[in-house]
């Protein structure tokens, strides 16, 4: 008789397992490793390149090189730990196991869940056929990415169309961050003023957080930028320069409109990788189900959750990463000591708002949407200083201390915020 999964040893063993090896995962990893030395850590990611996605922004609009966001994925693996380069397939949360794509059964004491989210690219019929030629680029592949530089050149007037899925999405800043770049490199260049710029939302509200909507207001006022709200782009064909949007009226009603366009940027629809979709880890909508404090998980007290993948209301951003590594190596840490869980999330997310070269809005804020500004100046004004810091200070931040777990907590001030 052939034995069940549930009598099959488990083929490794390890005290803690995370699934991922993006921002989170790495993090999470290297934390646990430098305040724990002697754990037994193996991080699950079939990947072999490792990206800095914060900075592909910049490289869409040709202010950042995209080898300098890019690093190999074993270069990035924390002294000590095991790499399994493969992905995983399902998971057995009562056996305390998970199966791998190749079949194999891992085991763990805790486990750690961040893969991230995925794009859905196949969700706008046509994307994929044409996606990096006839105009259609996207600044949320490394693939594609460099293209966008390319369009946003060799535009010289016409119809610029920028989308924005329904959320949730990973940096939900970004759609109209490359939107304000473009539109102010066709300003140097004497070609705005014959280009018309649009900004295509799902959503009916420019930025989740109301407190920075003015600033942002301002810049598409600036630029001339016309605001689409309640249109989800659904089909493109590049061929004819055509985009379909689901237009939803303040009835309810859908109705398709077809757009022409010279450039069109697209921001794909996001949701959790499928494997997490059909897992018992998931909730009804599909994500990771957590305590919104503690990152752990509310049915299975040996796994935790980090990053984008988790049902928390937090903006899906590397700073959210960051800010969830030390709570969950805490929290972590305590769970195998058979301690309380100290460790409290408070939500925090930044997004670094490029309205410009040289300016950026520096959008940071708690559960809520509470701003929570970390320097004593009215964050909503477009500074310099904040795009020194997306450009020079934070990826440095990111290589040389997040993902070598000897990165520090700064403290936020929430009562900074400017009336």
């Amino acid at each position: 008789m052939a034995q069940t999964q549930d009598s099959v040893a488990p083929d490794l063993r390890f005290t803690v397992v995370i699934v991922g090896g993006g921002s989170a995962g790495i993090a999470v990893a290297a934390r646990l490793k430098r305040e724990r030395p002697s754990l037994d850590i193996a991080i699950i990611e079939p990947a072999t390149t490792h990206a800095y996605q914060p900075g592909w922004t910049l490289v869409g609009a040709g202010a950042m090189k995209l080898r300098a966001t890019l690093e190999q994925e074993g270069g990035v693996i924390p002294t000590g730990c095991t790499w399994l380069r493969a992905a995983a397939a399902s998971f057995q949360p009562d056996d305390n196991t998970l199966t791998l794509e190749d079949g194999r059964i891992i085991a763990y004491n805790r486990l750690v869940v961040c893969p991230g989210l995925q794009l859905d690219w196949d969700k706008i019929e046509g994307l994929k056929d044409t996606l990096g030629r006839n105009g259609v680029c996207s600044n949320y592949s490394k693939d594609t990415v460099e293209y966008t530089w390319t369009c946003i050149q060799s535009t010289s007037g016409g119809t610029a169309l920028f989308t924005q899925p329904p959320m949730p999405i990973k940096c939900a800043g970004a759609p109209q961050k490359i939107a304000y770049l473009a539109a102010d490199y066709w300003r140097k260049q004497g070609t705005l003023n014959r280009t018309h710029v649009d900004f295509c939302l799902a959503g009916d509200a420019l930025f989740g957080v109301a407190y920075f909507r003015p600033s942002l207001q301002e810049a598409v006022d600036y630029y001339g930028i016309n605001l689409r709200y309640k249109h989800t782009l659904i089909a493109v064909n590049g061929p004819e320069r055509k985009a379909t949007f689901a237009v939803t009226a303040a009835d309810g009603t859908v109705t398709h409109e077809i757009r022409t366009f010279d450039m069109l940027h697209v921001t794909p629809p996001q949701s959790a990788p499928d494997f997490i979709k059909k897992s018992p880890l998931a909730d009804a909508g599909g994500w990771l189900e957590v305590n919104p404090a503690t990152l752990q998980h509310t049915r299975y007290p040996f796994i935790f959750g980090a990053g984008d993948v988790m049902n928390t209301t937090n903006a899906k951003t590397m700073a959210a990463a960051r800010a969830q590594t030390p709570v969950v190596t805490a929290n972590l840490l305590a769970s195998l000591d058979g301690k309380p869980l100290a460790g409290t999330y408070d939500g925090y997310g930044a997004c670094p708002l490029t309205v410009g070269y040289g300016k950026i809005v520096l959008a940071e804020f708690l559960y809520g949407g509470k701003p929570a500004p970390s320097f004593p100046y009215d964050q909503r004004k477009p500074s310099r200083f904040a795009w020194f810091l997306k450009t020079t200070v934070f990826p440095r931040v990111y290589w040389d201390m997040m993902l070598k777990g000897r990165d520090i907590d700064l403290p936020h001030h929430p009562q900074w915020a400017k009336d």
